[in-house]
């Protein structure tokens, strides 16, 4: 799928590490996505309108004020295990039962949410994890409202389920399906890098940039679940792997736009 100039613009800034991003750059980068010199040049203004570039110097810009939440969110897939604590057996819920679903775009927004922490749809309107991520509740509910879920809803932590129920909640996600997932995309990464000298420098940007969206987009929507409903240690190698390939497809990144 071809990137959005916009996208492509803040992850090439975040590639320079700091340096400012020529405008020529940002035309040979987005090229290689076949996307227009001038749909480039309106992007970049349109985005220096918004503040979230600025000019840097002549023909240059860097991220502008109101970037720092978007370059934030951008690094934010490095950081999620972070987020872990042990799991004591509990499992959070969110109630939505009082909230609307006329609105598709609320709705929309809502169960993006409720998909990126990981929580699966139990009952209508009924979803669950388990609790086994950010520091407490409160802290949860917050970042689920961030995301994107109305202040209404109801969030809170439940245990003591019955046997039945328990295997009911954990059979909402497919641990095998998500270790192999993880065994999948490092092996897809990994051999990637082995074969990478070979490619030509414009073809090894632009698969480098594909795959690396890919893995962290995986990365971002992984539910996180805790043993024994996933391999851990698995996951764990598969986050590392993410960030060798990033790390590596950044400095293909730096070599490719230093090009004359």
């Amino acid at each position: 799928m071809k990137p959005c100039v916009k996208s492509l613009v803040l992850e090439l800034l975040v590639a320079k590490d700091g340096a400012p991003l020529q405008v020529r750059e940002a035309i040979v980068a987005c090229e290689l996505f076949g996307i227009s010199e001038n749909n480039v040049r309106v992007t970049l203004a349109r985005l220096t309108i918004e503040a979230l570039l600025e000019g840097a110097g002549r023909g240059s810009y860097q991220l502008g004020p109101q970037a720092k939440e978007i370059s934030s969110q951008l690094f934010e897939w490095r950081r999620v295990e972070q987020h872990l604590r042990m799991w004591d057996g509990s499992y959070l819920m969110v109630a939505c039962n009082a909230l609307g679903r006329s609105d598709r775009n609320v709705l929309r927004q809502r169960e993006r949410a409720l998909h990126m922490l990981g929580f699966a749809e139990l009952d209508k309107d009924l979803y669950v994890r388990p609790n086994n991520i950010g520091p407490d509740t409160e802290s949860l509910r917050r970042r689920l409202i961030e995301l994107g879920l109305e202040p209404a809803a109801l969030v809170f932590q439940a245990t003591d389920f019955e046997a039945a129920q328990t295997q009911r909640i954990q059979d909402q996600w497919n641990g095998d399906l998500l270790n192999d997932s993880y065994r999948r995309t490092c092996q897809q990464l990994d051999s990637w890098v082995l074969r990478a000298e070979q490619l030509k420098l414009d073809a090894a940007a632009r698969e480098s940039f594909i795959l690396g969206r890919e893995a962290i987009r995986q990365i971002i929507f992984d539910p996180l679940l805790p043993e024994p409903l996933v391999d851990v240690a698995l996951r764990t190698e598969f986050f590392a792997s993410t960030k060798r390939f990033v790390d590596h497809g950044h400095q293909i990144w730096r070599s490719f736009l230093q090009q004359p």
